[in-house]
């Protein structure tokens, strides 16, 4: 594994999935729950998510091949994408959607696969990171290494979610916003990265 791409790989992928931003709405989606069955839905969101973007990391570049689109248009396209969810983050929108989709399951006893799985953890951005991830490695080092970021995410949002009440009275939604625009701020950074390796894969730029 190339240990130069794991350290932005993670960090590209922790501020898109943002963990930290969904935990308070897993809280949320799941008041009222008793500890044992909030744990076993944080579990299934969990592993529900990791299937999704392990078939994305497989199978994600071949499915481009097929219709004829190439990596670097991909990663130009992904790192607006990016972008756009960055600017989200700055402006709060990202938080006020995932508000609204959390409301509209208040009475869905099991909030595991929608909203949680996806679009929440699984959304676009995660997918299409996971994709451009696995494409930066030769062969099945770039799969190895999307698959590995993901898992120490998926880790990291697990904890989270199962510390999600200690977090919401530490951080308060002030402490929230505050972190949440400081990750949309390194995202937009990374987006911009992104699009200025395709650029570069197109030889644009020297």
């Amino acid at each position: 594994m190339d240990f130069d791409l794991f350290v932005p790989s993670f960090v590209t992928l922790f501020v898109v999935m943002d963990p930290i931003g969904i935990s308070p709405l897993f809280m949320a989606l799941t008041q009222g729950m008793n500890a044992a069955k909030r744990r076993a839905v944080a579990i299934r969101a969990c592993i529900i998510a990791g299937v999704l973007l392990t078939l994305f990391a497989f199978l994600g570049e071949g499915v481009l091949n097929f219709l004829g689109i190439s990596m670097p248009a991909f990663r130009i396209a992904g790192g607006i994408l990016l972008l756009l969810t960055a600017l989200d983050m700055l402006f709060e929108r990202r938080t006020q959607r995932r508000k609204d989709q959390s409301e509209e399951t208040e009475s869905d006893e099991d909030p595991s696969v929608f909203p949680l799985a996806m679009p929440l953890i699984a959304g676009p951005g995660s997918i299409a990171t996971v994709i451009l991830l696995a494409g930066q490695g030769d062969g099945l080092a770039g799969v190895g290494l999307a698959l590995v970021v993901m898992s120490l995410v998926l880790v990291i949002a697990f904890v989270l979610f199962n510390a999600a009440p200690l977090l919401e009275r530490l951080l308060r939604e002030t402490g929230i916003k505050v972190v949440t625009r400081l990750l949309g701020m390194l995202l937009a950074a990374l987006a911009v990265q992104f699009v200025l390796e395709g650029l570069r894969d197109f030889g644009l730029m020297g």
